[in-house]
């Protein structure tokens, strides 16, 4: 993986990391994820209505359709995600669902997108899934879902997570696809997608619209927040995308989970930080191993 792709990562991940930790605690759900991207295309108009209006008249079919699958895919992780916040630690939901994405991301730029992996990659990607479910906890989270007193939570925790990285694999895949072999513009597909995100997400929140105006003003300032930031993670990562192998890009970001679990179980009190750290050290050389693959 080039340099310069690596880096645009590791930034990435600090600030995945973050705004994750910020959208648990605020606990929000379909009405919280509509005013995130209402917030976001406001936020973020002045860079994105002058790139479409000189770029998206070019865009074929293809593009279109893959913006299209895109949004929905995206939806359907925010909302899952979100759910999974609600209802589970963010140490057992981030990083089940950071592993399982690019775990199935790789498999599928492999056998799909006609990627290969050197012995060192394989390696990393091996490191990396390794760490993230020691910093989930490990044998503990599998003992943790024996007891009756914690099982729901963990299964839910090992539901929500699990689900969320099948939808992660779903648009790192579809996006990948968009910047690196259609060449759109990293920012039109996150920007233009999160215009699409807003059309579905209107029919899902309209019937609690009664509930809107309440709820908002108490979440405006996390949904800013994350409107101001998420973004910036996603396209330095699609930047990579055009730089790397997809295979690589995607379990290269699981370096967010040395932010996401130091910080997040600190700040939530989610539970023992050992298997964390030795997680985290996993992490780290396997993305070395990427980075040098």
């Amino acid at each position: 993986m080039p340099t310069t792709a690596l880096i645009l990562v590791l930034v990435a991940g600090v600030i995945h990391a973050t705004w994750n930790i910020a959208a648990k605690k605020i606990g929000g759900d379909s009405r919280f994820a509509l005013l995130t991207s209402v917030m976001l295309a406001l936020f973020w108009a002045p860079l994105g209505v002058p790139l479409s209006v000189m770029q998206v008249p070019a865009w074929t079919a293809e593009a279109w359709v893959a913006i299209l699958i895109s949004g929905l895919l995206h939806v359907g992780y925010y909302l899952i995600l979100l759910r999974g916040y609600r209802l589970a630690d963010l140490t057992v939901v981030y990083p089940l669902a950071r592993g399982t994405g690019p775990l199935l991301t790789s498999i599928i730029a492999v056998l799909f997108l006609g990627e290969t992996l050197s012995a060192l990659s394989g390696f990393g990607i091996s490191a990396v899934v390794l760490g993230v479910f020691l910093i989930a906890g490990g044998l503990g989270l599998v003992r943790a879902a024996r007891d009756p007193a914690r099982s729901e939570r963990v299964r839910a925790g090992l539901f929500y997570g699990g689900v969320t990285g099948v939808f992660i694999a779903g648009y790192t895949v579809v996006d990948g696809w968009a910047v690196k072999h259609l060449g759109l513009s990293p920012i039109l597909v996150d920007y233009v997608g999160n215009l699409v995100r807003i059309l579905i997400l209107i029919p899902i929140v309209l019937p609690q619209r009664a509930t809107l105006p309440a709820l908002w003003a108490r979440q405006w300032r996390g949904a800013l927040f994350i409107a101001a930031v998420s973004p910036v993670a996603y396209v330095l990562v699609m930047y990579a995308m055009q730089m790397a192998p997809l295979s690589h890009v995607a379990p290269a970001r699981e370096i967010s989970m040395l932010f996401a679990a130091i910080i997040g179980g600190k700040l939530l009190s989610e539970g023992d930080r050992g298997p964390r750290i030795a997680g985290a050290a996993l992490i780290a050389c396997g993305v070395m191993a990427l980075g040098i693959g």
